[in-house]
């Protein structure tokens, strides 16, 4: 909305985003979650909220790039409505970078996710999560090392794969990179 209609609205909505960039992610991380209380969805929604900056910036620069191709003036000039110039002609060309931001942003999901949970935020025992096996082997770490390294390279694997698979999609959907 912001790329399509430029002006004011593009000024409110991009300032929005800037404020929420000027604060670490985990901090705004951390203070949602203790609004809204310790628990798995509640991590995972303050994790969304605070990934929405990104993906706003992402979709306006595709969008501005977009906007002024000769097939939208077209469409434009043949008296396509907003929406159907949004959804329909821009949005679908705009799809591949948020689809890599996509896999990218899962590997920082699933950092943020094992933070909150070694800090006592996310999810809550009885369930099973890496950042709370972190926190709990902490105390073992002299006398059973290896209960940290379980949970600590199963992040390391599960974030390399996904900045692996990432960086795989990249490279299958845009042909200038891929060489």
């Amino acid at each position: 909305i912001a790329g399509y209609f430029g002006g004011k609205t593009d000024a409110i909505i991009m300032r929005i985003m800037d404020i929420m960039f000027a604060l670490p992610s985990i901090l705004l991380i951390v203070i949602v979650v203790a609004v809204l209380g310790p628990s798995l969805t509640n991590a995972m929604l303050a994790i969304g909220f605070v990934g929405i900056p990104g993906f706003a910036r992402l979709v306006r620069s595709s969008v501005l790039g977009e906007k002024e191709k000769e097939y939208v003036i077209a469409s434009k000039i043949n008296g396509s409505s907003h929406l159907r110039l949004m959804c329909k002609v821009i949005f679908p060309n705009c799809i591949i970078p948020l689809i890599v931001q996509t896999t990218m942003g899962f590997a920082s999901t699933v950092l943020e996710a094992a933070a909150l949970s070694f800090l006592g935020l996310g999810a809550q025992p009885p369930k099973p999560e890496w950042g709370a096996m972190l926190m709990n082997s902490m105390q073992y770490i002299a006398t059973a090392p290896w209960m940290l390294v379980f949970p600590g390279m199963m992040i390391f694997l599960t974030v390399m794969s996904f900045n692996l698979v990432g960086d795989g999609i990249m490279d299958a959907l845009d042909p200038k990179r891929a060489s």
